[in-house]
């Protein structure tokens, strides 16, 4: 079995979380942050067991970065 290493960013969002790979644009959602990173894990994982080789290579981000911004405000 192959493995992918991809980022999951997880959000509080109301009473809830929700998570997202920016590397195939794919989210899902969590009563816990664990909850959430599990499910996204599961989403990922039908993608790449349904998804065409062509649709991975289309949506497969393969440079992503991530940073934090300090932007004045008002």
């Amino acid at each position: 079995m192959k493995y992918q290493q991809l980022t999951a960013i997880i959000e509080k969002e109301g009473d809830g979380y929700v998570s997202l790979c920016p590397e195939l644009d794919i989210a899902s959602q969590g009563d816990t942050i664990e909850e959430a990173r599990n499910n996204l894990k599961e989403a990922l994982e039908l993608f790449f067991e349904t998804a065409s080789s062509q649709e991975i290579e289309t949506r497969l981000h393969n440079e992503i970065y991530i940073t934090r911004l300090e932007v004045a405000v008002g």
